[in-house]
């Protein structure tokens, strides 16, 4: 009981670490702006249906990916710890590497339901979970995470406002940081399935 919940706490703080919903805090508020409160609850639950809908999506079927791509887990593990490492990166050093534009006039739930909380990085962390939890563990993070993501994005103004813009800016570093650190961990166990 106790590796069962030390494996979901593990998953849940990656996953919720990896979703960064804080980061999306200051653009979901700027677009939501001015909205109704049910408005806002609406385009929340889009952004959090959006990013489960991918993640259950590749959680139950990656399987399919693997094999059809003949891809081993312990590839897959460097390939996607760089790829974590490059987003830690980004967040921590608050750069962006450019990204098309054509979401811009979609509503902020789509906007922010991919790619800024389910993208590349998020459904690297759900395939590298699943290869090393099964899937119960990975599927239970990934409600837990998502439920914090949409009591997060629901209340962002209230965050905004409350916290203000540096100290979001700071806290959306520090789970960079904590990301890339995980990122390290992925390689360095890719690496060594690898050898």
């Amino acid at each position: 009981m106790e590796e069962f919940l030390s494996a979901l706490l593990y998953s849940f703080g990656t996953l919720f670490v990896i979703l960064d919903p804080l980061l999306s805090v200051p653009l979901f508020s700027e677009m939501t702006r001015g909205q109704s409160t049910s408005e806002v609850t609406r385009q929340t639950w889009i952004a959090v249906g959006v990013a489960g809908v991918l993640m259950y999506g590749f959680l139950f079927f990656n399987f399919i990916i693997f094999t059809t791509l003949e891809i081993t887990i312990a590839s897959f593990q460097v390939a996607g710890g760089i790829l974590l490492f490059i987003l830690g990166l980004q967040e921590t050093l608050d750069f962006q590497i450019p990204t098309s534009k054509e979401h811009q006039n979609n509503a902020a739930g789509v906007v922010i339901g991919t790619p800024l909380l389910c993208g590349p990085g998020t459904i690297t962390t759900v395939l590298l979970l699943s290869s090393r939890y099964g899937l119960l563990i990975p599927a239970i993070a990934i409600f837990l995470s998502l439920v914090a993501t949409w009591l997060t994005l629901r209340y962002a103004a209230l965050i905004q406002k409350l916290c203000g813009d540096v100290v979001i800016g700071i806290m959306a570093r520090v789970l960079g940081m904590l990301l890339a650190a995980i990122a390290v961990k992925l390689i360095a166990a890719g690496i060594t399935g690898v050898l």
